[in-house]
């Protein structure tokens, strides 16, 4: 989950489309903007994918991640 910069939404949801292990993103109402919903291999590849890419886009105010492990 994440928040951004008011009136940032559309474009940081096109921003996340193009990132490879992304595979959903919401727009939500409530204490977050964003959902955003990554399938990788290991927890190793989300902490990366989150520290280098989301959180170091332009407007990305925060994130919060929930993991869940099959």
């Amino acid at each position: 989950m994440l928040n951004c910069e008011l009136g940032a939404e559309a474009e940081i949801a096109e921003n996340l489309k193009r990132l490879d292990n992304v595979v959903d993103v919401y727009e939500t109402i409530g204490a977050h903007d964003m959902l955003v919903r990554l399938e990788t291999e290991n927890f190793e590849k989300v902490r990366e994918i989150i520290t280098w890419n989301i959180k170091n886009m332009a407007k990305v105010r925060s994130t919060v991640t929930l993991v869940r492990k099959e």
